[in-house]
């Protein structure tokens, strides 16, 4: 299942006027503002509607305790992973952050992804949600060490560059090696810049979760990469985001140092 949002990661302050610029930077102001007030916003979440438990069962129980355990055990190292209860009462999560997140906002985006994902699928035996900080899963199928290949959505600029060819051909340069650097390092995060002229990087991030292996990360990684010319061919910046792993590349640094 493949979805694609639009408008995107980028905050299009690009090839603006001066007034759409001054706009433009009351609307991302009032944006933050909102956030500081309401916490943060879910990039995307996507309920299963395979299977449903009811109110008060030992499923709803055991998926309470398993957030509970991704919550405190997530921030320190970035990812958490567990499961609780057994047989047809058993649910499996992770929870990864952004590898570049301090732990105290890797607490705070976990714990909103264990809120917000019980308001948007309530009944649901599975679901996912993402944030800029961080993914939070779970299920009743055991699919820890595996690719999820089902879910993914886009994020595109709506702004294209000038020199669409060479940029692709930088673009997946650039996330190649960052899939290889990755999938090769502990915490399966890698970020990196490229020259791109005198004036002009391009920056880029992949990251899969941890339960996966060296060889899975990568193909993971490489089956985000071959997704890109059907969203972000072109554009100045996208990302590709699954259920085991994302890339993402943008012409302004986008993490912390």
């Amino acid at each position: 299942m493949v979805h694609s949002l639009n408008p995107s990661s980028s905050h299009f302050l690009l090839k603006m006027s001066s007034i759409h610029f001054t706009f433009s930077i009351y609307l991302l102001t009032f944006a933050l503002f909102l956030q500081t007030i309401f916490g943060d916003i879910p990039l995307y979440n996507i309920c299963s509607s395979s299977e449903n438990f009811t109110s008060n069962d030992q499923y709803e129980s055991n998926l309470r305790k398993l957030l509970g355990n991704l919550n405190y055990q997530t921030p320190s190292l970035g990812f958490g992973l567990g499961s609780v209860g057994w047989y047809q009462y058993q649910t499996y999560g992770i929870a990864l952050c952004r590898g570049d997140v301090a732990a105290a906002d890797c607490k705070a985006c976990v714990n909103d992804a264990s809120n917000e994902i019980h308001k948007l699928c309530p009944y649901d035996k599975g679901a996912i949600i993402w944030y800029d900080n961080c993914l939070l899963k779970y299920s009743n199928k055991d699919f820890l060490g595996q690719i999820d290949n089902e879910n993914w959505f886009f994020m595109s600029n709506v702004q294209n560059v000038s020199e669409p060819t060479i940029f692709n051909q930088k673009t997946r340069e650039l996330l190649s090696q960052l899939a290889k650097d990755a999938s090769f390092t502990t915490k399966k995060y890698a970020v990196g810049e490229l020259e791109l002229g005198k004036s002009t990087k391009l920056y880029g991030l992949a990251q899969c979760t941890w339960d996966l292996s060296t060889i899975e990360c990568l193909q993971c990684l490489d089956d985000a990469i071959g997704q890109l010319p059907s969203c972000c061919e072109g554009k100045e910046g996208g990302r590709v985001i699954g259920g085991s792993c994302n890339i993402r590349y943008e012409i302004y640094p986008f993490v912390s140092a």
